[in-house]
C-alpha cells in the first residue's frame, strides 16, 4: 500500500539516499505473513529496490551475508544493494510481485493442477539441490543466524514448539512423559546421518519469487548445515499448497534427478528418511501455526491448520514405531478439530476481518451498522456522472454490464475508485495485523441504483482479489445480499 513519505523509517530513507543519490519519490508498504521485518518497494523514476526495516540486526545480517554468498555460486537470489551502519535496515533487488505460492493458487484452490503449475513447481525444487550442496561450499556458518549444525538442541526446540504453541493451546490432556519419550526415539532417527548441505530452513512457495519465468529464493537467513530431507518435506508437504499424491510423487522426483547431479542417492532409503522428516517438519509446523494463529491471531495460519494436522496424523500413522504416543495423539487432535467430519477448527476463535460493503440513497439515509463500531467509511459517488439520468438505464443497476461500460467509458469512475481502493487497501492491512474483525464501507448516491451500486462491487471484488477475507456486499435499495 502506498504511505506517506513521512511514514517511512528515516534510516530506511536515509540509506535509500547515499546509495541512489537522492530520496525515493515513492514507497509502497508491502504485505508480509510472519515475518517481524517490514518491506517497502521504494524508487525513483530511474531506480527501484525493497527497503527492509528489520527488529535484529543478527537476522538481519544473515539475510545479506548468505545472499552474497549465493549470488558469487550464481544461485538466484536478490542482489544486496546497501545495509545500513547499524544493521537494521538494509536494501536488495525488486524482483517483482508475484510468488510461486500466487502462481499456484488456481492448483491449490481447485485442488487441480496444470500441467504449466507443475513445471514451474518443479523448476523451483529442483534448483534446491544447487542451494544446499553448491551453496554450503566455501560457506562460513559463522555467518548464519544459527552458526550450530542441525543437532539435538536444534531438534528439541522444534519439538517443544510444538508441545508449548500447539499442544497445550488444544485444550487436550496429555501425558508428557510418553510424549518425551516419542521426542527422543524421533531425534535419535532424524539424527542418524551427518550432512555438510545448507538447509534452508523455510523452503515453501511463499519464498519462491518468479521473474521471467524464472524462480529466484528469499527468506533463507535462517538456514544452517544440516540434512537434505528437511527442505523436501518443507516444500512438498506444505500444509496449504495441497499437491495431489501423484504430483507429490513428480515433485519428489525432480528433486532427487537433480540432487544425483551432486552426489549418489539410495532412492529407497532417502525416500524412507524423507518421511521421518515430514513428520518432524509437521510439528514443528503446527508450532508455528499455533503461536502465529492462537497467540497473534493472524487468520491464514488459523486455517492452515487442518491441512497441517492431516500431514501429522498421515505421517505419524506410518512411524507409529518411533512414536506411538504422538500417533494417538494425532487421531485425537483430528477429531477434535472437527476434520473427521469435514469441519474447521472448531476449537479456535473467529479472529478474522469481516468486511461489509453497502452501496444506499442518501435520500433515505446511511445504512445502520449492526456492530456497533460507527460506521467506517461512506463515500459519496454524486460527483461521478449519473447513468440514472438516461431512459435506458432507468430499469437497470451497477450490476448491468451496460451500465458499467457507461461508467467505466465515462472515465470518471477510475480515479475516485483508485482513491477508494489506496484508502482501504490501508485500513484492511492495519486491520488484519491487530487483529479487529469488523469493518465496513459505504457508498451513496442519488438513488442507490446506478453508480454506488457499480463502486461497492468494485471494491468487494478488489478486496477479495487481493486478502483472505469475508466480504458481505449489501445493495440495501435493491434488497440485494452477497456473501463472497
Amino acid at each position: 500500500m502506498p504511505v506517506n513519505m513521512n511514514s517511512l523509517p528515516s534510516d530506511l530513507e536515509i540509506l535509500f539516499r547515499s546509495f541512489a543519490g537522492t530520496c525515493p519519490d515513492f514507497a509502497e508498504e508491502l504485505r508480509s505473513s510472519g515475518s517481524n521485518r517490514t518491506y517497502y518497494r521504494l524508487g525513483t523514476s530511474s531506480f527501484r529496490c525493497i527497503g527492509v526495516s528489520g527488529t535484529s540486526a543478527i537476522e538481519n545480517e544473515a539475510f545479506c551475508t548468505l545472499a552474497r554468498h549465493f549470488a558469487s555460486k550464481g544461485i538466484a537470489v536478490p542482489e544486496i544493494y546497501a545495509v545500513s551502519r547499524d544493521g537494521m535496515c538494509y536494501l536488495q533487488e525488486d524482483l517483482g510481485t508475484e510468488t510461486l505460492f500466487d502462481r499456484l493458487a488456481p492448483g491449490r484452490l481447485s485442488g487441480i493442477y496444470s500441467e504449466e503449475e507443475i513445471l514451474l513447481a518443479e523448476k523451483a525444487v529442483s534448483e534446491l539441490p544447487r542451494i544446499q550442496m553448491t551453496g554450503a561450499e566455501g560457506l562460513d556458518m559463522a555467518g548464519c543466524r544459527h552458526a550450530g549444525p542441525f543437532g539435538r538442541r536444534s531438534v528439541m526446540f522444534d519439538l517443544n514448539y510444538f508441545k508449548y504453541c500447539f499442544l497445550k493451546t488444544s485444550g487436550i490432556e496429555f501425558d508428557e512423559e510418553l510424549l518425551e519419550d516419542d521426542f527422543v526415539r524421533l531425534s535419535a532417527r532424524l539424527l542418524e546421518d551427518k550432512d555438510d548441505a545448507f538447509m534452508y530452513r523455510d523452503f515453501q512457495s511463499r519464498n519462491v519469487m518468479i521473474r521471467d519465468g524464472k524462480p529466484y529464493f528469499i527468506d533463507f537467513q535462517g538456514g544452517r548445515k544440516g540434512p537434505v530431507y528437511y527442505d523436501v518435506a518443507s516444500f512438498v508437504w506444505q500444509a496449504r499448497s495441497k499437491f495431489p499424491v501423484g504430483v507429490k510423487e513428480r515433485l519428489v522426483n525432480a528433486y532427487i534427478a537433480s540432487l544425483r547431479e551432486y552426489r549418489t542417492v539410495d532412492e529407497a532409503r532417502f525416500r524412507s528418511r524423507l518421511r521421518i522428516f515430514v513428520l518432524f517438519r509437521t510439528l514443528q509446523v503446527l508450532g508455528a501455526y499455533g503461536f502465529r494463529g492462537r497467540f497473534e491471531g493472524k487468520r491464514h495460519f488459523l486455517e492452515s491448520i487442518p491441512y497441517a494436522l492431516s500431514n501429522l496424523r498421515e505421517f505419524s500413522a506410518e512411524a507409529a514405531d518411533i512414536c506411538p504416543y504422538i500417533a494417538g495423539l494425532a487421531g485425537e487432535l483430528w477429531r477434535q478439530s472437527g476434520c473427521d467430519k469435514g469441519e474447521n477448527l472448531r476449537d479456535l476463535p473467529d479472529n478474522s476481518l469481516k468486511v461489509r460493503i453497502f452501496s444506499f440513497s442518501y435520500k433515505k439515509g446511511l445504512p445502520e451498522d449492526s456492530s456497533g463500531n460507527g460506521g467506517g467509511y461512506v463515500f459519496d459517488c454524486r460527483a461521478i456522472h449519473n447513468p440514472g439520468k438516461y431512459e435506458r438505464f432507468k430499469s437497470r443497476t451497477g450490476m448491468d454490464e451496460d451500465v458499467k461500460e457507461f461508467l467505466e467509458k465515462r472515465g470518471e469512475v477510475r480515479p475516485f475508485l483508485a482513491s477508494v481502493y489506496s484508502l482501504a487497501d490501508a485500513h484492511v492491512e492495519k486491520y488484519i495485523r491487530r487483529g479487529f474483525t469488523d469493518l465496513m464501507f459505504s457508498f451513496g448516491c442519488t438513488g442507490g441504483q446506478h453508480r454506488s451500486v457499480y463502486c461497492a462491487e468494485a471494491l468487494a471484488a478488489h478486496l477479495k482479489s487481493r486478502y483472505d477475507i469475508s466480504v458481505t456486499l449489501i445493495h440495501r435499495e435493491q434488497d440485494v445480499k452477497k456473501e463472497l
